[in-house]
């Protein structure tokens, strides 16, 4: 079993003093440990029934693609404003240190499918909460929430009350 906490790099007062950052590129450029992670996602959610999976640029996008293709669902891409060509779900929310807005195509999900959404780190849960209420947008059903890191102790989870958040590695 591949240990992929191990893969994962500390790099101390980045992009601030104080703010200890989890770099996901060693695990990234390991095909093992990157097939590990895709391999571990579709196990826990091989039973699900997901019909869509959502993710937020950027590096959501990394672990939502390969998974999409591995549960035979189709991948949404959530983006900022200008990204996306056609019309377009939008909603702005609140950051530590301003506000944010992501968009997505307003045909990409539809009533009536369960969605999965993904990213690359759950902290305090923004970016992923703004996902989940674009998709509630459609009347789609949210099954889950998947992050290849958690970092507990910012107590992202709360902000995404009631839908299941699973991780990979914790923190």
């Amino acid at each position: 079993m591949v240990e992929l906490k191990s893969y994962v790099r500390d790099i101390p007062d980045f992009p601030k003093p104080g703010i200890l950052f989890r770099d996901i590129t060693p695990l990234l450029a390991s095909p093992t440990a990157f097939q590990a992670a895709i391999d571990r996602f579709a196990s826990h959610y091989s039973q699900e029934k997901i019909d869509v999976i959502v993710a937020a640029e950027a590096r959501g996008f990394i672990f939502a693609a390969p998974l999409a293709l591995r549960l035979n669902a189709a991948f949404v891409p959530v983006r900022k404003p200008g990204k996306l060509p056609y019309s377009v779900h939008t909603f702005s929310y609140e950051l530590e240190y301003g506000k944010d807005t992501l968009q997505m195509h307003t045909d990409a999900v539809v009533k009536g499918q369960r969605v999965l959404v993904i990213d690359d780190l759950l902290a305090t849960g923004g970016t992923v909460e703004a996902c989940l209420r674009l998709v509630e947008k459609t009347g789609a059903e949210v099954v889950g929430c998947g992050f290849c890191i958690h970092l507990l102790d910012l107590g992202g989870e709360n902000r995404l009350k009631p839908v299941p958040v699973f991780s990979l590695i914790e923190y």
